[in-house]
């Protein structure tokens, strides 16, 4: 019996996603094979996982529409084929325009002053990627993989301080690099709430795992102004 659980996860495993690309919403039946080499937690992780990914393809949609010079520097015919660009092509999240940078390394050039590219795709790159490390570059989990609750944490951390850095950084004139939450006459919040959605995901999930793996996460308090990216390899 063993032996036949083994070989189906060998076959299962032959046909999954390739790293780095965007996982994809594949709720599977009751029924299904894979469940007899996925345990609760790996089904957790998915759908935590999809669900952060979610909000991400939401950002950068509500962050094209609010700063469409972005796609357009990006040669996309429109808002949608950017986002696809990012999310539905096979590009290991290394894009030649960020140098093939990945990570936070990607994500800092979204707030160099002096960038002349597409500032949304390097931020919504940067932390995709920077979640997908984090998650040990994979879209698909089963009972020999083995998630790290501490870079699930540090992945979360880091999603606070870059959703910080959106809404403070800004250009030698003092306007916003990239246009985010507005506050006003008409109230603009949308961005927080989806930033709040997936550092509750990865919290949660960190949480889990530490419980599962009994391994201590080491928590850390940071002042925002002067907070520095967490690793997550």
């Amino acid at each position: 019996m063993r032996l036949g659980v083994l070989a189906v996860g060998a076959a299962l495993l032959a046909g999954c996603s390739s790293p780095g690309t965007a996982p994809r919403d594949a709720r599977l039946p009751s029924f299904a094979p894979q469940h007899l080499i996925k345990t609760d937690v790996d089904r957790f992780a998915e759908a935590n996982q999809q669900r952060v990914f979610a909000s991400l393809r939401r950002l950068a949609e509500k962050l094209y529409k609010r700063n469409p010079r972005e796609w357009r520097k990006s040669g996309a015919a429109g808002p949608d084929e950017a986002v696809a660009r990012i999310f539905a092509r096979n590009h290991g999240w290394r894009l030649e325009e960020l140098g093939y940078r990945r990570d936070i390394d990607a994500l800092q050039i979204a707030f160099h002053a002096d960038y002349r590219g597409d500032r949304v795709a390097a931020f919504i790159v940067g932390l995709a990627s920077m979640v997908q490390t984090a998650f040990g570059d994979r879209v698909e989990f089963y009972l020999l993989d083995e998630l790290n609750a501490q870079r699930i944490y540090n992945a979360a951390r880091n999603v606070e301080i870059a959703a910080w850095k959106l809404a403070s950084a800004r250009d030698g004139n003092g306007e916003p690099l990239l246009l985010s939450n507005e506050i006003g006459e008409v109230t603009n919040l949308s961005f927080e709430r989806e930033f709040g959605r997936i550092i509750g995901h990865l919290e949660v999930l960190s949480d889990v795992v530490e419980e599962k793996t009994e391994r201590t996460v080491t928590r850390v308090v940071q002042n925002m102004a002067t907070a520095v990216f967490l690793p997550v390899h």
